[in-house]
């Protein structure tokens, strides 16, 4: 069929066959070999169609392979899903079931039971570790402290891990790591232990401490001390705390008992308040004694073991008289708490107590180079140890005897007499309180200056030395208050004023009373201004700046002290990035106020005084007086007006009162006020208000000559301040007929009358400079002869 179907003639020709035809058949000859190409066509077509069969087969085997799989996979998909069918019913079987949970249940018992005997055999193991550590340390001493320190090293790795892993645990373990830390701290301390007996017994033989203090010790004394050194080296390296050196405690037993002995005992030296008198000395004297010894001996074999350390830098590991100091101050201490305990209940011991402790701390620390193995902030002392235990009690007790002792003086006789002998000439004069308060609290100073923490030191400043000037400044604001309700008519009027009151006033009284507070307020404020540039009070600002400017909680910036209450109290500015503060800017700017304000009462006193002691001249009408030949007047020549004579003792009297009690700018500065209303007074109520004649005008200069020379011997050109009534008495004086080249009466009148230019030309040839056109016209209207 196939054969049939390729010889049939194509619908259609074929554009192949006929390109295959035209090239086999291009001529006749090639129809000769027809029949050669017709086979060879046949042969091809032959395997053209086995290979076609052949594909046939492969697709039929294909096809077959594909439904077989097909086949398998369908029936493992239905395998699949009856198991998973099996399995979820068996599942809700086993959930509806209590047979596992009853497994479990018996099973957790002896569960339980294999993980302790587990845990126990590790435990046996860890503490057979721990005994072989031991002992393994135990085997090298003391030949060799080197070698012993390997295990006990391996032993207190082992004791740290412990902990650590006892806190993750929250805990456990307890007993076992107890047990290996107990086992760890004994060991460590057989070590020393054993160590030392060494040192001990060389110590036995040389009859330590009767040694010649300039001896050198000798290599078995040398190798014990080195051998100690190279047990401790490892723990002075790692130890947070300052760790006692081994050899020098050993050495230092002797004076420990020596010191129980003394100190510490039924004898009469151990009475807690010759702790100052007896102990310390005896300290410092045995410090002392050995110091050249200890430096000279062990110098070098100390630096020798920590010199390549992390502690090198420290001086009671470097230096071995700050070692041996480090292993003298635990006994000191608990002599120091026992009698602390003793002064707790006398605040009078207890300062005194806390004085001498600063004493020792500084003489510990100058004279030893002493670091308390802090090299940056160096030893806090045993003030600090008892003050940061009992610094409230001290600080309570410092201030009962401040404010008594404040009472004391403002309660004595002379505390409100000013003191005339504190300042040379020129300065003003505080009184005796004023003069004893800054003393008070300048001993008050030196009893916190040496503490060393800064919150000690804010709460001393703030909570003593502020309160007292707190409360000497309400006392001076409390007098001027007083002042003015006794020289007011309103303050007269609520309050009332007796008699002793009023005489108390009296004279220079007023003037008394004001140059007290304004003296005092005065003293205060230059004591404070030189106090703020000391070395001790600008680092204390400082440290509070600092400390104010990173401080997170405002409600305690030092010492239980909330920001605000110390700003209140001593500067608006700390915190800020203002550099210009200090300590005592507050307590400064509310003593200059009443400084301030008793300046200006009194101002308004020497002006009242001047006042009433003028009311009789202001009242003269003799200005009008006529002369016989007022041509010959000379007011140099005239004696002063009799009325005058009672205003010049009051200003002589309060020139020479306040010439004393002020100094020069302060009383140039009240003069210059008081004289400028003088001047107004005399000005409006004798010179515009009064007719004058000649005689009088002369008289009236003269009057004014004896005020200004009075003015004059205590202010020199203090009468400058009454210029204007100076020239317009020189106006008021021309003479009726002028000397040659001078200005008379009617011409002075003639030109100022004329118009402005003509009397300022006429105040420009007087040489007068205050006065204006108008007042040089009412001036001149003052005279007699002008209204004729």
């Amino acid at each position: 069929m196939a054969t049939t179907q390729g010889l049939q003639p194509p619908s259609e020709p074929d554009i192949r066959l006929e390109d295959f035809l035209d090239d086999k058949l291009q001529s006749t000859t090639d129809l000769d070999n027809l029949d050669t190409l017709l086979a060879s066509v046949e042969y091809q077509r032959s395997q053209l169609q086995s290979q076609l069969d052949d594909a046939t087969k492969e697709l039929d085997l294909a096809r077959q392979s594909a439904s077989d799989r097909q086949s398998a996979l369908a029936k493992q998909i239905s395998d699949f899903e009856s198991l998973q069918h099996s399995i979820d019913v068996r599942l809700q079987i086993v959930a509806a079931s209590d047979a596992p949970d009853e497994a479990i249940r018996r099973l957790e018992g002896p569960l339980a039971q294999l993980h302790k005997v587990d845990l126990a055999h590790k435990y046996l193991l860890l503490l057979q570790d721990v005994e072989e550590l031991r002992k393994e340390a135990r085997s090298h001493l003391p030949q060799s402290p080197k070698a012993a320190l390997q295990p006990y090293t391996r032993l207190k790795q082992l004791s740290v891990h412990l902990r650590e892993l006892q806190d993750q645990a929250d805990g456990a373990a307890v007993h076992l790591v107890a047990y290996v830390a107990g086992i760890t701290d004994a060991l460590w301390d057989e070590m020393k232990a054993t160590m030392s007996k060494e040192l001990e017994s060389v110590l036995v033989k040389r009859n330590w401490p009767r040694v010649d203090v300039a001896t050198e010790i000798d290599d078995e004394w040398r190798q014990c001390v080195e051998k100690l050194l190279d047990l401790q080296v490892p723990e002075l390296c790692y130890s947070s705390k300052v760790v006692t050196l081994l050899p020098i405690d050993v050495m230092a037993q002797i004076f420990v008992k020596e010191f129980k002995f003394h100190f510490m005992s039924e004898k009469m030296t151990s009475d807690p308040r010759t702790i100052g008198t007896h102990c310390f000395p005896w300290f410092l004297a045995l410090i002392e004694k050995w110091e050249d010894f200890f430096r000279d001996n062990f110098t070098y074999l100390l630096a020798s073991k920590v010199r390549d350390t992390n502690v090198a830098d420290k001086m009671v590991y470097m230096d071995p008289v700050c070692a041996l100091i480090t292993s003298m101050l635990p006994v000191l201490r608990e002599k120091v708490d026992s009698s602390v305990a003793e002064a707790l209940k006398d605040p009078v011991f207890l300062s005194s107590l806390i004085t001498q402790l600063m004493t020792f701390d500084e003489t510990i620390r100058s004279r030893f180079n002493y670091d308390g193995g802090d090299p940056e902030k160096g030893w806090g002392g045993l003030t600090g140890e008892v003050l940061d235990k009992h610094f409230d009690k001290w600080l309570h007790a410092e201030k009962d005897f401040a404010l008594e002792r404040f009472q004391g003086i403002m309660d004595s006789p002379d505390a409100r007499k000013i003191d005339y002998e504190f300042s040379g000439p020129g300065k003003t004069k505080p009184t005796y309180g004023a003069v004893r308060v800054t003393d008070l609290l300048r001993s008050v100073t030196s009893q916190y200056e040496r503490v060393r923490r800064f919150s000690h030191k804010l709460r001393f400043l703030i909570d003593i030395q502020l309160a007292i000037l707190d409360e000497f400044h309400d006392r001076l604001r409390g007098s001027l208050e007083a002042y003015q309700s006794l020289t007011s008519t309103v303050g007269r009027t609520l309050h009332g004023v007796t008699k002793e009151q009023l005489a108390a006033l009296e004279g220079t009284g007023a003037l008394e009373t004001l140059c007290k507070v304004f003296g005092s307020a005065d003293h205060v404020v230059n004591t404070l201004r030189d106090w703020s540039n000391e070395e001790f009070f600008v680092t204390l600002w400082e440290q509070l700046q600092n400390r104010a400017k990173v401080s997170e909680d405002q409600s305690n910036l030092a010492g239980g002290m909330s920001y605000d209450h110390v700003k209140d109290r001593t500067s608006s500015v700390v915190g800020t990035e203002d550099d210009g503060g200090a300590l005592f800017d507050e307590t400064i700017a509310a003593y200059s106020l009443r400084k301030q304000r008793a300046q200006d009462f009194l101002v308004d006193a020497v002006v009242d005084s001047h006042h009433k002691a003028f009311y009789a001249y202001l009242k003269r009408p003799q200005w009008t007086t006529i002369n016989e030949d007022p041509a010959a007047i000379d007011p140099s020549h005239l004696a002063v007006t009799a009325e005058l004579d009672e205003p010049l003792r009051i200003l002589k009297r309060n020139l020479d009162f306040l010439s004393r009690a002020l100094s020069t700018a302060v009383f140039r500065r009240v003069w210059r006020a008081a004289l400028d209303k003088l001047n107004n007074m005399l000005w409006s109520d004798v010179l515009m208000s009064q007719s004058f004649t000649t005689f009088g005008a002369a008289q009236f200069m003269r009057d004014i000559h004896a005020i200004f020379a009075l003015v004059e011997r205590y202010i020199p050109d203090g009468s400058a301040a009454m210029t204007t009534l100076a020239e317009g008495v020189k106006l008021l004086n021309l003479p009726l007929e002028a000397p040659e080249g001078g200005i008379s009466l009617k011409q002075a009148s003639d030109m100022v009358f004329t118009d402005n230019t003509a009397a300022k030309r006429l105040l420009d040839d007087l040489e007068i400079d205050s006065l204006t056109p108008a007042n040089a016209r009412h001036i001149l209207q003052r005279r007699v002869e002008n209204s004729e």
